[in-house]
């Protein structure tokens, strides 16, 4: 878990799992709506890549608004792979 703060106050937050050698999926990489767009959520990742950066598979889902950060961070769609879940909420 990498977490940013501005003034003691939660700005941000990634998280990582793994398999401590080949792959690691991210599923959260969160960053509150005032704070988009200033370098947060680079930072978060930068963070989790120091750890993770060299395995094999790195593994995440977008939100469509996303996909040009991830992009920017070197991440490429999945091929053909369609994401699949069983989800109970409403906002998406």
């Amino acid at each position: 878990v990498a977490t940013a703060r501005t003034e003691g106050r939660l700005v941000g937050l990634a998280s990582a799992i793994s398999d401590g050698h080949l792959v690691v999926y991210y599923p959260h990489v969160l960053v509150h709506p005032e704070h988009q767009g200033a370098g947060v959520g680079r930072l978060l990742m930068n963070a989790l890549q120091e750890r993770y950066g060299d395995f094999h598979q790195q593994c995440l889902i977008s939100d469509f608004d996303a996909v040009a950060f991830y992009q920017k961070l070197g991440f490429t769609r999945a091929g053909s792979m369609v994401p699949m879940w069983i989800y109970e909420g409403d906002d998406h």
